[in-house]
This record gives structure tokens, sequence and C-alpha cells, in this order.
């Protein structure tokens, strides 16, 4: 199976030169139009609304009611300038915002705490994508950046409108908390994929079966393991830090639910180093298949020289040209010798049979 050309990257020449704080989208270019959603809400009310002007967003920042406002779309620097204007965001988040190749991370200001996690999910071609989503954590709103339109947010999204469970009687440090637990709770889904993945490639080495291509099947796995391992292993240490409670917009009832999405972050790094091992060992599995496919193909040949070497021998001797050789005058000698080469075959056969070569 021929191999796709591999488009190679050069998003990291944009920042060369260029001042500290300088918005540079480095995602892939869409033209689909900036998307912002709000969700403005108290115990007993809930507003849900799209607004059509970001300037529209400075409305909801001092206001006793909690509000998530969800920006999708990273190329639109101008408007996520704008967006971080009015919430006092530092120029170095910005640029860490439209940057999708920012690694997972937290940072704490006075007025609002900024975090950087990896989304993913199977598209319909069954290949991994990995999205970058931005949190601005203030008293009472959070802001979410999507490089597009579609995430794993649906749950939270009915949990505010059908005031399910706690959510909307809590501050907005549980709001962040149920955001990131829907992205840590999509990992197992995928991480039971790769898992189902790994399992069926392992059956089908195990039977024999291998495909011609299995191969380029299980370095395109391992390459999926190190990605994913790549996006989780980071949020980890956010989590861990977030947990201690350090930060004023983090309340103390609300640690104990961060605590429980680091128990799931430990489950899930477990499992992937477990499946990184599985996959060393697939292609461990897969050169032993093919060794002793080799060595098949080789016994068989070799039994089959043996076999005629011998029979070789008979008929090279008496086809010398001398003049005077025994037997040579033996009215039934031709039929004595395939006789006595016959008898040979039969007995190396049985030989072999004997010591279970064949």
């Amino acid at each position: 199976m021929k191999q796709p050309k591999k488009v190679r990257t050069d998003n990291y020449k944009h920042y060369i030169g260029k001042v500290p704080g300088t918005l540079v989208y480095t995602g892939k270019k869409s033209d689909k139009n900036l998307h912002v959603e709000c969700f403005d809400y108290t115990k007993e009310t809930i507003e849900e609304s799209v607004l059509l002007n970001i300037e529209d967003a400075i409305n909801y920042k001092d206001t006793d009611s909690v509000t998530w406002i969800n920006v999708d779309g990273l190329k639109h620097i101008d408007e996520i300038a704008n967006i971080g204007k009015q919430y006092n965001l530092h120029p170095l988040v910005l640029e860490d915002i439209v940057n999708t190749s920012q690694r997972p991370k937290i940072d704490e200001y006075d007025n609002y705490l900024f975090i950087v996690l990896k989304m993913l999910y199977y598209d319909k071609d069954e290949k991994i994508v990995i999205e970058q989503v931005s949190f601005a954590l203030g008293k009472n709103y959070v802001i979410t950046f999507q490089e597009s339109e579609g995430d794993v947010f649906n749950t939270i999204r009915e949990r505010l409108r059908l005031n399910n469970g706690r959510i909307r009687g809590l501050k907005s440090d549980y709001l962040m908390y149920a955001l990131i637990d829907a992205v840590v709770d999509n990992y197992f889904s995928i991480i039971e994929t790769l898992g189902n993945k790994i399992e069926d490639l392992e059956a089908e080495l195990f039977a024999g079966n291998a495909r011609e291509n299995i191969n380029i099947e299980i370095q395109q796995l391992k390459r999926e393991i190190l990605k994913v391992r790549r996006a989780i292993f980071p949020l980890r240490e956010i989590i861990n830090r977030m947990e201690k409670g350090e930060h004023p917009f983090i309340y103390k009832r609300t640690i104990t639910y961060y605590r429980d999405v680091y128990d799931h972050l430990i489950q899930v790094s477990e499992n992937i180093d477990i499946y990184r091992e599985m996959i060393w060992s697939l292609m461990d599995m897969y050169m032993t298949t093919i060794s002793n496919k080799m060595n098949e193909v080789m016994k068989v040949l070799t039994i089959i020289s043996t076999i005629f070497i011998p029979l070789t021998f008979l008929a090279g001797l008496y086809g010398m040209n001398f003049e005077y050789i025994p037997e040579l005058k033996y009215e039934n000698g031709y039929f004595i010798l395939l006789g006595v080469m016959f008898a040979m075959f039969i007995a190396l056969l049985f030989y072999f049979k004997r010591r279970r070569w064949l």
C-alpha cells in the first residue's frame, strides 16, 4: 500500500523575529466565520445566546451571574484580540491561544487563570483529531477558545439548560471543572478505541493470518499512541496544581472534583503506557511471524534439495562418459537405477517425517 506523501509544516517560521505577544494563527486555515455562543446563568435562570458582535461579550464581565463564552474560530485574530482586551487577557496569553502547537499548560494571573489543553476525537475516517482548547477562568466567567465548531461539551450545555446536577448552583470554577471533565472523559473513549485496534491486530498476528501491510497499520497505531500521550501527559501537572487550591478562583468545595479528574488522568496515562508496550510487542510479534514464514519456506526448500542431492549423484554417476562402468551392460539397469532412486526418495521422506521435519 502506497503511503500518502506527508505534508511538512513550517508554522514556527512565522514567529522568527516577532515581538512577544504577536498573534500568529498556526492551525489549519478555515473559511468558517467566527462563532461565539454565550451561556449566562444563575441557579434559577439561564440565558443562551449567540453573540453576533464580539463587543457584546463585555456585557457579561462584571455580572453577578456565571457566564460561559465559547469562541469557535481561532483564525479570526482581530476578534480574539478584541475579546482579550475586554477581559484584560495578557498579550502572551492571546499568543498562546492562537498558537495551536502550544503544549498543555497553566498560567496564573491576578484576575484570571489560563489553561491550555488538547481535545481528542476521531473523525469520519477514524483518524485522531487533536484540537487545542484554551480556558480563561475569572471570578464569574469562563471563556473557552476552540479552533472550530464541534466539541465534547454538548452534555454540559444540556446540563445547563435542564439545570441538572449542581452546575448552576456553583461558581465558575465548577463550570470549568465540568468542561475539563468532559474532555478527560472523552479520553477514555479514545483509549478504548485504541485498545480495540491493538487487540484486533494482536489476534490477527497470533492466528498467523497477518495481512501484507499490517506493519504499516502497526506503525500508524504507534504514532497515534504517541500523539495521545503527548497531548494527555502534561495535563496531569495542570490538574495537580489546580487541586492544591492556591488560586483564589478555585474554591475548596471544588478541589475534590478536580482531584477526581486527576485520578481519571492517572488511569488514562497507565492505559497509554500499557498500550505503548503492547505496540512494541506487536512489532516484535510481526517480525517473529515474518521470520517463521521465512523459516518454513527455507525448510521446504532444504528438504527438497536434500532429497534430490543423492538422486542427482546417481544420475550424474551413470551419466559419465567412461566406456567401462559397472552395470552399464545390464539389460534392466535403467529400471533398476530408477527403482533405487525411488526407494531413496521414499526412505528420505520417511526419515524426515519421523524426525518431524515435515
